[in-house]
């Protein structure tokens, strides 16, 4: 069942290539094929690894070196800069827009179902949904497991429902901090609800790493540190992100490893 999820989701993602192509004109989606050939494998991988169909812990789940040789060309093309500027403590979140839009010109957007249902239906085990007014298959009920941690989760809309959190793989205060505040405003919130840029976690997880940079904050299971360098690195690329030299080391390493 998790493998055909898993197929499922790499086929929808292939077909967002043109979708995402066609939308770079407005500025709005920056991500290439060739970024999106990434991170097809990516996701595909996070859903294995979510389904329990990756390794727990113990050694990287297998990538592809066609994937694993991209990102690290992404690497080497991308800005560094010596390290983090400080932060504004004027950032807000309302930077990026409203939270989980809907409206957002990225894959998945306009379905009538917001930002963080998509991305629990897209990692989660789902067992049950519920209409509610942002999105008519909202997820009720589901197990993940988390990539950060190879832990299993039951989820449960209602009080227990922040056991999972959407985490965005590069975080937004990072993003704002490395030059998204000088972005237009759509950029920023297609940058904040980009399907590319989120993975269901463990809530505690999600909330250790906060706004951090891969030079201060890595997945705890070392098995998935490759997937996530993959990720950061095709998204920074995607939205012309420069990066800190201390996460560009730690991320080079990662890679290093896949």
């Amino acid at each position: 069942m998790e493998l055909r999820r898993a197929l499922e989701l790499r086929r929808a993602l292939e077909r967002r290539l043109t979708t995402a192509n066609r939308r770079r004109h407005d500025g709005r989606i920056r991500l290439t094929g060739r970024h999106w050939t990434a991170l097809t494998g990516f996701a595909v991988t996070a859903v294995l690894v979510a389904g329990g169909l990756g390794l727990p812990s113990g050694p990287s789940v297998r990538v592809d070196p066609s994937r694993v040789a991209a990102a690290r060309q992404h690497l080497a093309a991308l800005a560094v800069v010596a390290e983090r500027p400080p932060h504004e403590q004027a950032y807000q979140r309302s930077a990026f827009g409203p939270a989980w839009s809907d409206d957002a010109g990225v894959a998945d957007s306009g379905n009538a179902c917001d930002t963080r249902n998509d991305i629990l239906r897209r990692d989660l085990t789902v067992t049950d949904s519920v209409a509610i007014a942002t999105c008519a298959t909202a997820v009720a009920a589901g197990r993940l497991r988390s990539p950060y941690t190879g832990r299993e989760i039951v989820f449960t809309r209602g009080r227990e429902s922040a056991a999972v959190q959407i985490d965005h793989v590069v975080p937004l205060a990072y993003a704002w901090d490395m030059g998204a505040r000088d972005w237009p405003a759509p950029q920023r919130l297609a940058f904040a609800n980009d399907p590319a840029n989120l993975l269901a976690v463990d809530g505690p997880s999600n909330q250790a790493k906060s706004d951090l940079e891969p030079g201060r904050w890595m997945p705890e299971l070392e098995g998935f540190r490759c997937q996530y360098a993959i990720a950061f690195v095709t998204v920074a690329a995607g939205y012309r992100l420069p990066v800190d030299s201390r996460s560009h080391r730690v991320l080079a390493a990662a890679l290093g490893r896949c």
